[in-house]
């Protein structure tokens, strides 16, 4: 908000429908606080994001005791009435907190906001990285209740895509203070969940994730569905509309022709020159509606001399978990994931999907508290690469075919922010001849996809997969190509929507059609994408 426009009442509205009032629990048509003074909560003056937001300031800003807050607060915007009172809400509560020391980190300088997309989209202080820590450090002082809408709407109004932590100038670490604030607001609010929510929630997260069994189960059942004409017979009875399904039934991605299961399979690379044994991360959704992009990622590994084996014991990173407030659902899928890797013997834990990367490097931050997996933990995380960022790293077989076609790569915020890989896949691509590499306007922005985002701000969603799309058809591409499975489903819905038939693939799977085209007399051993633009 600029300086020269007065503060918004208490009934104006933030985003998604939330006004200040809900989120902090106010009368209607409360006038928030035209500054705050030199005697307030340290950074909490004019223009501060506690002051944007409409948060009370405090004497103690830390220590969140009723009666020292009490004393903080007593001025004409707090009359007694409104004061904050003993809750069980108010703070905190063990295990899983935001941690102080990374909230306190933040400086308040506002480089995030234009990397952020709720932002950008509207233009509110609460819908930004900084607004949320505010929010947090509120929380956690005791000024603001966890369960208050505002605060819930927020945290899970952010995507998580990590973008303010790519530029702040503090080392703000804003995912160890969004994933525990989640899991802070499921404690309180999932108890009050409907029958029917509860057994939905029970059934996706604590089935379907859990076990890659019953995940398959159901995958078999909608590949049924897909492709036996009944998808079709249903759609045109208007049956999804009248439940209204359609637009959830339309975002479920199409699933393989046969699944990937990992049986403790081995294949093996190039005789030539074997470099490593690489561990593949299987994945949960990846082996039921991305099995291609696992087979090209092993044969692309084999013929980058890489013996590659897909350990039984694996499963879900536990990523789906964790962003929807289920830290502890997430480490219990984490310890499947260590102990398969530890016997298996392999040289690095390679995934082929970034948003399961980003999870999978973070288990040490995940066990932080855990005297008995900590350690084991860091010493996974340690070993696992983004299948691109591996590739790079060990060079890759130079039998490329030619591929003619205009390429624009998208970022996946996982492996841009939260990774802090972009050059890796770009590298890849530009060593197949033939290929033109676009680079497109606010490539760092996110698509919108980020896990089940799609499905639980559909809305949000939306506005930033059009905006995603319209940049990327801006550069006419033949294909889209990127490292993550949602920002593939995402942008190819985009561009269905757009009337446009643009294939989107992921970067190993052009690198194995590469390798599919190659003939010994087809290229010189120099040869190279034929050029890089943007």
């Amino acid at each position: 908000m600029s300086a020269n426009k007065p503060l918004p009442r208490v009934g104006s509205p933030l985003s998604g429908g939330v006004t200040v009032a809900e989120g902090l629990g106010l009368p209607e048509g409360a006038a928030l606080p035209a500054a705050a003074g030199d005697g307030d909560v340290a950074g909490a003056g004019a223009g501060s994001p506690e002051a944007k937001a409409g948060i009370p300031s405090a004497t103690s800003a830390a220590n969140g005791k009723s009666k020292r807050l009490r004393k903080g607060m007593t001025n004409s915007f707090w009359p007694e009435s409104m004061m904050p009172t003993e809750s069980p809400h108010r703070g905190f509560t063990a295990p899983d907190v935001p941690p102080a020391s990374v909230y306190d980190q933040c400086v308040r300088c506002g480089l995030c906001l234009p990397t952020c997309p709720t932002y950008l989209e509207t233009l509110v202080e609460t819908s930004s990285p900084r607004g949320r820590i505010a929010l947090i450090k509120a929380v956690d002082e005791g000024r603001l209740d966890v369960a208050s809408p505002g605060f819930v709407h927020q945290m899970h109004e952010c995507l998580d895509c990590r973008a303010c932590e790519a530029v702040c100038p503090s080392g703000v670490l804003y995912g160890q203070l969004l994933e525990p604030a989640r899991t802070q607001v499921e404690r309180v609010t999932g108890v009050h969940r409907s029958p029917g929510e509860r057994a939905v929630r029970a059934l996706t997260l604590g089935l379907l994730f859990s076990n890659l069994g019953t995940m398959r189960a159901a995958a078999a059942l909608l590949r049924f569905y897909q492709r036996s004409g009944l998808q079709k017979f249903v759609r045109g009875t208007g049956l999804l509309r009248l439940l209204r399904l359609e637009a959830l039934e339309a975002q479920a991605p199409r699933m393989s022709g046969r699944f990937f299961v990992a049986r403790d399979q081995q294949w093996r690379g190039d005789a030539r020159s074997t470099k490593a044994t690489a561990f593949l991360h299987a994945g949960c959704v990846m082996t039921v509606a991305f099995a291609e992009v696992n087979d090209a990622t092993v044969r692309v590994l084999n013929r980058s001399g890489c013996d590659v084996v897909a350990p039984s014991g694996q499963g879900c990173c536990g990523a789906i978990a964790i962003h929807a407030g289920e830290m502890e659902m997430g480490r219990e899928l984490a310890k499947r994931n260590i102990a398969a890797f530890e016997r298996s013997g392999a040289d690095a834990y390679v995934v082929n999907a970034a948003g399961c990367g980003s999870a999978l490097k973070e288990y040490g931050v995940l066990f932080a508290a855990d005297p008995q997996w900590a350690d084991r933990a860091a010493a996974f995380s340690e070993r696992v690469r983004d299948v691109t960022e591996f590739l790079d790293a060990i060079g890759i077989s130079p039998e490329l075919g030619r591929l003619d076609a205009v390429v624009a790569y998208q970022d996946p915020c996982h492996l841009l922010h939260a990774q802090r890989i972009a050059s890796a896949p770009r590298r890849l691509l530009a060593q197949i001849p033939g290929v033109v590499l676009r680079e497109i306007e606010e490539n760092a922005i996110c698509c919108g996809s980020a896990g089940i985002y799609n499905v639980t701000q559909p809305d949000m969603s939306g506005r930033l997969k059009r905006r995603k799309v319209e940049h990327l058809l801006a550069v006419s591409p033949d294909i889209v190509a990127t490292a993550n499975p949602g920002c593939a489903l995402q942008v190819a819905a985009g561009l269905r929507d757009a009337g446009r038939s643009v294939e989107v693939k992921h970067v190993v799977e052009l690198l194995d059609d590469a390798y599919a085209a190659y003939r010994p007399e087809s290229r010189a051993p120099s040869a190279r994408a034929s050029s890089i633009e943007g």
